[in-house]
């Protein structure tokens, strides 16, 4: 009977996986409102979470899971998350309200009937109001001032005014209400409105109940996570693998007009306002050349040099090919030797050629040929050097004193951010170094313990002083960019591509001693990571944050997910590492099954704490985007992992292994792969 249920189990969470990832691509083919009406809120799709969660309930009374009070918790943390979401599909709405300054509104709209839907009481939009970042046209806060009037109140009541805003809700007689839009006007607003009563409460129990089951199975003393750190063959270390390098172009020094190299430094401090935020003139001008060449500098020049250069000798440097065209079929159109342009190669007297390239527009829904793309690219560059000539680039600051200038320490800081190239130097150090340090350690794992010289260990010294110095040089940048921007930075792919890097370093410190093959592991994962920012070019402008992303659960969610990111690299690692000294494979699958434990929690916990901002944001705390899925995809990939002593083949070395190195392709597919090519409200792709 326990077997029938067991593969009755495995087969539904099998196919669950399976489905949950055919989705996402057929949302992809067929839009969102397609896939939540054939899938995700349809019947038959509840009935499949209910038949899993049924075989799950009767699975786990087979295995008795009360002889291990937080792993019966666990299982039932899951079980309440799922009830909750079913009440929240069967009873709870969903609808909007538009309030007109003046007028009372006692109904909503329902979103899916678009019926009215009556309140218990009646609101009243006193005013509503956008703020800004001072100085800036960049909204940091959209605010609705709502007084909330019970049967038989008056507007002329002396009821107070409840605020509504982007992370702030108003909540009334189990109605939630969210700030969602608003008129051109400013004379009306629009609320998201959410009446879940039980659903919500109940949910949010399972992820408390969750985060407690985690943390006993994590420090219980008789669970499997402290066997496995006391285990005897953890005790001793080994190993892991890959790589990739970048070259970097050079360009030859030429003699052109430009500042003098004392006139550009002066400049350098001077604060202007751009990109919503007050900055250095360096942050713009090195902004400017970055975006034209793809290169902080050019021949030789610092970028206030070339600003200036531009703006005292125009007739000149407009026959400067300083315009970078990554593709090919653009440049063999414009009949350019190099994959650089100049102003001059784009115009024809007043024609501008890059309007004889362009196929009909940019229609909605679309997706641009990479010639349509470059021909883009290469529009916006033009269209940088026609502000900066027309004068509407560089606006300093007003002189009524209307905008507060930076203090000194800041702008210093963000002078030294942008002079020293963090990403660059460090992925490069760190790939070198990873590499030196894992053919050191194959080496010496392929010697006896008895053969390893004084040499080898003072190597491993240095290699560990390097991991050090790395670290602290990659924290002393990203706390420069925390500093600058005066916000934690993850909010963008480059930016979280940062925190793991900082957080694989970290890891690769704390576990050294224990485990000395995670040096190597540290150097070569971070290097990566810090590689696929710079090759990604997803290097933007320190902006302020967009109103909804100003939230400290955005910020728990980032870190969480980033650090399980960076733990299941290790694991994929080590499976690789695995499958080259196989008679280290025992101790190896001991490793990743001790990591496997805090992985695959800090992602739930970092899913479920995305959730609470997304509930507290847009006033639901699931959507079935495509990151989300795939983050439950991954989830449950490694979820089944834990389950050695009822599924065999995970206690089996090679197997397991070979499963931790394709399940790390749905990490993959969580960050890179929906980003790049499903979409979603979670994308960076455009970052």
């Amino acid at each position: 009977m326990f077997c029938n249920l067991k593969r009755l189990f495995v087969s539904v969470y099998i196919c669950l996986v399976c489905l949950l990832a055919i989705a996402t691509f057929l949302e992809q083919a067929y839009g969102t409102d397609f896939i939540e009406k054939h899938i995700y809120h349809s019947f038959w799709f509840c009935c499949v979470w209910g038949i899993l969660a049924v075989a799950a309930m009767m699975a786990s009374a087979g295995k008795r899971l009360r002889k291990f009070l937080p792993a019966l918790l666990l299982h039932g943390s899951f079980l309440v998350i799922l009830a909750g979401a079913m009440i929240t599909f069967a009873g709870g709405r969903k609808g909007y309200v538009h309030l007109i300054a003046g007028n009372k509104v006692s109904s909503f709209v329902e979103q899916e009937s678009g019926r009215e839907i009556d309140l218990p009481f009646t609101l009243l939009l006193d005013s509503f109001r956008v703020e800004y970042y001072p100085g800036t046209e960049a909204p940091a806060d959209y605010i609705s001032h709502i007084r909330v009037l019970r049967p038989g109140q008056g507007a002329d009541s002396s009821s107070c005014s409840r605020t509504v805003s982007m992370n702030r809700i108003l909540s009334e007689q189990g109605f939630r209400f969210y700030q969602s839009s608003f008129d051109e006007d400013r004379q009306g607003s629009w609320l998201t409105v959410n009446h879940d009563p039980w659903g919500i409460g109940i949910t949010y129990a399972g992820y408390i109940l969750l985060g407690i089951s985690m943390i006993g199975m994590l420090f219980g003393r008789r669970g499997e996570f402290r066997r496995l750190m006391n285990h005897p063959l953890l005790k001793k270390g080994s190993v892991f693998c890959l790589l990739l390098l970048a070259g970097s172009m050079q360009v030859q020094g030429r003699t052109l007009p430009a500042l003098s190299i004392r006139q550009a430094d002066s400049l350098a401090s001077e604060q202007v306002i751009y990109h919503d935020r007050v900055v250095p003139f360096n942050t713009l001008a090195r902004d400017f050349v970055m975006k034209l060449t793809g290169r902080p500098s050019y021949a030789g020049l610092t970028p206030e040099q070339v600003i200036g250069g531009w703006l005292l000798r125009p007739e000149v440097w407009q026959y400067e090919p300083m315009i970078y065209i990554k593709n090919r079929e653009l440049c063999r159109l414009l009949n350019l030797k190099t994959s650089y342009a100049s102003v001059a190669d784009l115009f024809d007297g007043q024609r501008y050629r890059l309007q004889d390239f362009w196929q009909g527009g940019r229609e909605t829904g679309r997706k641009m040929s990479p010639l349509e793309k470059a021909i883009v690219e290469t529009d916006e560059k033009v269209g940088l050097i026609l502000m900066l000539q027309k004068g509407t680039l560089i606006r300093p600051l007003p002189k009524d004193g209307g905008v507060k200038p930076l203090p000194s320490p800041k702008v210093r800081a963000e002078l030294i951010y942008n002079r020293i190239p963090f990403s660059k130097c460090l992925f490069m150090f760190n790939l070198t170094v990873g590499l030196l340090a894992f053919f050191h350690l194959v080496y010496c794992g392929l010697r006896h313990s008895s053969e390893r010289s004084a040499l080898s260990r003072r190597i491993n010294r240095l290699f560990v002083a390097a991991l050090y110095a790395a670290f602290l040089f990659q924290l002393f940048g990203y706390g420069l960019r925390w500093y600058v921007g005066g916000r934690i930075p993850l909010s963008n792919g480059y930016e979280t591509m940062q925190f793991m890097a900082l957080c694989t370093l970290l890891l690769a410190c704390l576990f050294r001693r224990r485990f000395p093959f995670t040096v190597p592991f540290g150097f070569l994962l971070s290097g990566f990571a810090l590689l696929v920012a710079h090759l990604g070019q997803m290097n933007p402008q320190i902006t302020p944050l967009m109103p909804v992303l100003v939230s400290p659960w955005l910020s728990m969610h980032v870190s969480l997910i980033m650090m399980s990111y960076a733990l299941f690299a290790f694991m994929m690692l080590n499976g690789i590492l695995a499958l080259c000294i196989r008679r280290h494979g025992k101790m190896l699958m001991l490793l990743s099954r001790l990591l496997l434990y805090p992985a695959n929690f800090f992602l739930g916990a970092g899913i479920f704490m995305g959730a609470v901002w997304a509930n507290v944001s847009w006033g639901r705390y699931w959507a079935w985007d495509p990151k989300e899925v795939w983050a439950l995809i991954t989830f449950l990939v490694y979820g089944m992992a834990f389950h050695a002593k009822s599924l065999p083949a995970f206690r089996r070395p090679l197997f397991f292994h070979i499963y931790m190195i394709a399940a790390f392709l749905t990490v993959l597919m969580t960050y890179f792969g929906v980003n790049y090519i499903l979409g979603g409200m979670h994308s960076y792709a455009n970052a």
